[in-house]
């Protein structure tokens, strides 16, 4: 009996010792994961440091599906974040009073009565919050109630707030993209989880933000915009548009601080619109920049096209003044030359006519007139930036266009490397690679260094070719013209070289016709002229008149000098310092004569001689040809002159 006893008791002894090492694996040495339905792994990783930012694009959280935004640096503009959802089967429940009693302790904002009933009802599945963090489930799950379960979700997070707030818009409670990139990558953010990488730089996004919101509270405009963009690539270093509002809670937003002004408002754009005249007038060999062209009122029918102020303009001013000093007239009598057909076709060439190309699904249509109604009056109006209306984006695209040798290029919120995996097929074709704008990695700004030069120095614009050359060698020295010694001298930035154009819109009221003094007011501005890498645009929607503006409420007082402190901020961020060293020498290889003298063996345009002059339409047949002598010979311009 003794020995039996022993041998129970031995077997005994195994069997415990087994069971305690079993234990042992199972809780400290092996233990296994738990149950998906129960707590999720929701606790990432600890991140190693990395203190030079090389691991930025591996921000990528497992237990989320939809990708990380960031800017062109790695900085998270968009995050995916775990949290949980809490549901219940009140089957398994032993009492629903106590456990709602419990859920509320860890859930304040928890309806105890509510939770009570729905807890009592005979059903197998019911929620009971959504969106917990981490912590909350934890604790919950810690609480030991039989019947309560959890379900791993995330929550999208936007941290910089504000930051891009229109660029990046939202997503509804089921992860799917509503409105701005969350929307247009949708496909992209929900199938691949590398983090997708903007053309934005948030440094630029905050100094833009910054001066746009200073200028719209010292002018008190309702509203405004500003876009800073590649000439060469089309990225869109910073876009915004006020108000805005805080991305993480889109839904309680207004529907003007959701409104991006850059993309979906649509302005007359006035002046800046003169610019494309010229350069249409100078590529089709219409005008050259020795030509004259009257800056007398012009009356048709009941309307009158002058300008704002007329007493220090001459009656025949060339095509360099008619641009420093913005005369509506001459750039009708400019835009008649052209003519109907020509013009129509230029700014469809442009992308004036259609949509402009960008990753916004925001992005709307211009407001032109239909083909049939493209008439004299629309001709001298549309030739200084009335009778169409615009978004903001077009006009900095087409500015690009001018300066960057001439290539049309597409403007993205991508950068390169996302180019190429991003879903970015849309009614205009897939997008082409953009080159990166600016890597940390390569900074190497220093006394050896030279300080104008950038990681994308030595590239070349791609697109179909609108301008020759040589034609926009000439307006970017046009341009630089109307800063150092037009009515745009208030955008300059001592040793950037900036240029650009002025453009003051009467705005429409919502009932038709036009609200006298009250403007839109833009700049669309372009440094360094001697060698263009970006373009700067600001609008103000109804500024008002300040002591310093003398009572004036047009873009040079106010959007121009917005554009030089933005450009005098930003330069540095983008690698780029001012030369005042060279200026000189600089401003002299941009020079450009106000009034040019007529080159030998031409004929210039000018008094008797303007083919375009409505008030010679009554006596000219509806297609005229005009002689005049080139250096090499005799060419034969017809023009149309519509009715």
């Amino acid at each position: 009996m003794h020995a039996r006893l022993l041998g129970v008791g031995a077997g005994f002894i195994a069997l415990f010792s087994a069971i305690a090492l079993k234990l042992s694996f199972a809780t400290v040495w092996m233990p296994m994961e738990p149950e998906k339905r129960q707590i999720a792994p929701q606790v990432p990783t600890i991140p190693k440091s990395d203190p030079k930012g090389e691991a930025s694009n591996d921000l990528v959280l497992p237990q989320v599906h939809r990708a990380t935004i960031t800017d062109r640096n790695g900085q998270a503009l968009a995050i995916s974040l775990p949290v949980a959802q809490v549901y219940a089967n009140p089957q398994e429940l032993i009492d629903p009073k106590d456990a709602a009693e419990k859920l509320r302790s860890v859930l304040p904002q928890l309806n105890e009565e509510d939770t009570i009933r729905r807890l009592s009802e005979k059903r197998q599945f019911v929620y009971l919050a959504r969106d917990i963090s981490p912590v909350q489930e934890i604790s919950i799950n810690n609480l030991g109630i039989p019947g309560i379960y959890f379900e791993p979700g995330e929550r999208r997070h936007y941290p910089l707030g504000t930051t891009a707030a229109q660029i990046m818009g939202s997503v509804d409670i089921d992860d799917h993209g509503i409105a701005g990139v969350e929307r247009y990558f949708d496909k992209r953010l929900n199938t691949d989880r590398t983090p997708l990488r903007l053309s934005l730089d948030v440094r630029i996004q905050a100094v833009v933000h910054d001066e746009l919101a200073n200028a719209m509270q010292t002018f008190q405009a309702i509203g405004a915009c500003a876009i800073v963009m590649d000439v060469r690539t089309g990225e869109i270093v910073a876009m915004v548009s006020l108000p805005d509002f805080d991305a993480n809670d889109f839904a309680h937003a207004p529907n003007d601080s959701r409104f991006n002004r850059a993309v979906t408002g649509m302005y007359e754009p006035g002046s800046t619109f003169k610019l494309q005249t010229a350069a249409m007038a100078l590529q089709l060999g219409v005008a050259h920049v020795w030509d004259r062209f009257s800056s007398i009122p012009i009356h048709i029918g009941r309307f009158t096209i002058s300008d704002m102020k007329t007493d220090h303009f001459p009656p025949w001013i060339s095509l360099p003044y008619v641009m420093a000093h913005s005369s509506n007239p001459a750039a009708a009598h400019i835009a008649l030359d052209v003519g109907a057909e020509r013009q129509r076709e230029w700014l469809h060439s442009m992308g004036f006519l259609d949509r402009v190309p960008v990753e916004l699904p925001e992005a709307s249509r211009p407001l032109v007139p239909s083909a049939r109604n493209w008439g004299i009056s629309t001709v001298m109006t549309v030739g200084f930036g009335h009778g169409v209306a615009e978004p903001p984006l077009s006009i900095v695209r087409g500015t690009a266009a001018t300066v960057n040798g001439g290539i049309l290029v597409r403007p993205t919120l991508l950068a390169r490397d996302d180019a190429n995996t991003a879903d970015t097929t849309d009614q205009n074709g897939p997008l082409a690679p953009r080159p990166v704008l600016y890597d940390p990695a390569h900074d190497n700004v220093g006394p050896d260094s030279n300080a104008n030069a950038d990681a994308s120095a030595d590239v070349t614009p791609q697109g179909p070719r609108v301008l020759s050359e040589q034609t926009s060698n000439t307006l970017r020295k046009i341009l630089r013209l109307v800063v150092t010694q037009g009515i745009g001298k208030n955008a300059e930035s001592p040793g950037y070289f900036v240029g650009g154009k002025t453009g003051t819109a009467e705005k429409v009221g919502p009932h038709g016709g036009y609200l006298k003094h009250v403007n839109i007011g833009a700049f669309t501005g372009v440094f360094p002229m001697n060698d263009p890498h970006y373009a700067v645009y600001v609008m103000l929607d109804s500024p008002h008149p300040t002591a310093q503006t003398h009572g004036w409420t047009t873009a040079s007082w106010n959007a121009a000098p917005t554009v030089s402190k933005i450009i005098s901020r930003i330069g540095p961020m983008l690698n780029m310092f001012p030369d005042t060293a060279n200026a000189a020498k600089i401003d002299a290889e941009l020079a450009i004569p106000m009034d040019p003298g007529v080159p030998s063996g031409y004929r210039a345009l000018g008094p008797g001689n303007d083919p375009g002059d409505p008030r010679n339409a009554p006596h000219a047949p509806t297609r005229r040809e005009v002689a005049y002598r080139t250096h090499e010979h005799d060419v034969t311009r017809t023009v149309s002159s519509d009715d």
